[in-house]
């Protein structure tokens, strides 16, 4: 069953908790056939099924915040997530559910940002995702970049980390991908290096997948790690690095 399956047709809301798992039970009801998808979510599942459910309800509200849904941003959805057609429509029952919820985005947000305390790789990731379906239309709408920026900070992203994530989206100059890296254009080469290096170790995707990623999330991953290469490759040439 993919990760999708378990999160509609497991007892997700049961193994969450929280307003996150509330979310997924108003949802999925309490049917005793739903019920006994429980023994199919072990412990080392919550954090996948946590991961998966709170990219729909965030990118939901962040619909909300910008008012419209695009057929771009749909489309980007399900690209960038690997949704199977036959989990499509339960899928969307739970955006919809979560983009009308009258309750604001913070306290699904700091559930996940708790839940993944010790992961702020995949917080990253999640934010990432957020990105691409914000970008999907070929902008990033100021009430979602200000959505985006009041998600990073729920994480405890500080605004120089918020940067280097926003940065590795958006097109620009070689002083961008600075920005990217994280590093300062006056940082030496032995410096860059290395910091490219660490980031190249820390967001492989195998590395995020066994700290709690959902393998459906591979496409995020390996463009997460492309953007980083990118970065550097940029700063290389403009510098002549070897």
């Amino acid at each position: 069953m993919s990760i999708w399956g378990k999160v509609i047709g497991g007892a997700a809301g049961f193994a969450l908790g929280g307003p996150l798992g509330a979310l997924v039970g108003a949802v999925v009801g309490h049917g005793l056939d739903r019920m006994r998808g429980a023994a199919r979510i072990g412990a080392e599942e919550v954090k996948p099924v946590a991961f998966t459910v709170a990219v729909i309800v965030l990118a939901a509200k962040m619909a909300k915040a910008d008012g419209v849904v695009t057929r771009d941003e749909i489309d980007a959805f399900k690209r960038t997530f690997r949704i199977p057609p036959g989990e499509m429509r339960d899928v969307g029952r739970l955006f919809d559910r979560a983009r009308k919820d009258a309750a604001g985005f913070e306290p699904y947000a700091r559930q996940i940002a708790i839940l993944f305390r010790d992961n702020p790789r995949l917080l990253e990731e999640l934010l990432d995702g957020l990105f691409e379906i914000a970008k999907a239309d070929g902008v990033v709408h100021p009430a979602e970049l200000d959505y985006l920026r009041r998600v990073a900070g729920i994480f405890g992203f500080d605004e120089a980390r918020f940067e280097r994530i926003r940065s590795g989206h958006m097109e620009g100059a070689d002083a961008d991908a600075y920005e990217a890296l994280g590093v300062s254009p006056d940082a030496d080469d032995a410096a860059i290096k290395a910091t490219y290096r660490r980031l190249a170790r820390q967001y492989h995707p195998d590395r995020l997948i066994a700290e709690g990623m959902p393998e459906e999330f591979i496409a995020l991953a390996n463009e997460k790690l492309a953007r980083i290469n990118d970065a550097y490759q940029r700063i290389r040439r403009r510098r002549g690095m070897k």
